[in-house]
């Protein structure tokens, strides 16, 4: 007996809902190994504080980053270093538990939270190593320079960007349908 289009469909769209957003974790990783590979990278090119133009409006500077975003707290003594540490290993606790509670058709709540997950790995990866975050993306305009960051902050970026995107849009599909 050759089963009916519409029970494939329907076994199909369970199999969906019934799948965890732990589906996303591949990003996670993908988006770990490109940030330490430009590390990486950063560490073998560039001196301390060396800076290549790429296009108007972006270098590529060697940055050691001892705080957290914009470098909070950069100046104080170290203790800094483990507090932003246990904070991401938290925050990427928790977010692997929403991951692996969040239903894979989510895709945008999944999205986010695997982008998220992987900038705090990438960082604690320095911060554990280094002691510091190496940031190279240095953005520009005249002599105002934003703070460097690097593809774990902007994975970071993205991520929260996406969440709020929904927060904002996601309750107005709801109400519609």
């Amino acid at each position: 007996m050759v089963p009916e289009r519409s029970d494939i469909l329907r076994d199909t769209t369970q199999q969906q809902q019934s799948a965890s957003g732990l589906k996303f974790l591949w990003l996670t990783l993908v988006l770990i190994v490109i940030d330490q590979l430009t590390k990486q990278w950063v560490i073998r090119v560039f001196d301390l504080y060396e800076s290549i133009e790429i296009m108007p409006y972006l270098n590529f500077t060697y940055v050691r980053n001892f705080g957290a975003a914009f470098s909070f707290l950069s100046e104080q003594g170290g203790w800094q270093r483990w507090l932003f540490t246990l904070l991401a290993i938290t925050i990427s606790v928790v977010l692997v538990i929403w991951l692996r509670r969040n239903p894979g058709h989510l895709w945008r709540q999944n999205l986010a939270f695997s982008l998220i997950l992987a900038g705090a790995i990438g960082n604690v990866i320095d911060r554990l190593i280094y002691g510091y975050v190496i940031d190279f993306i240095d953005v520009y305009v005249n002599q105002w320079h934003w703070p460097a960051f690097n593809v774990a902050d902007s994975a970071i970026t993205v991520g929260a960007i996406l969440m709020l995107v929904e927060a904002v849009f996601e309750p107005r599909r709801e109400s519609q349908s």
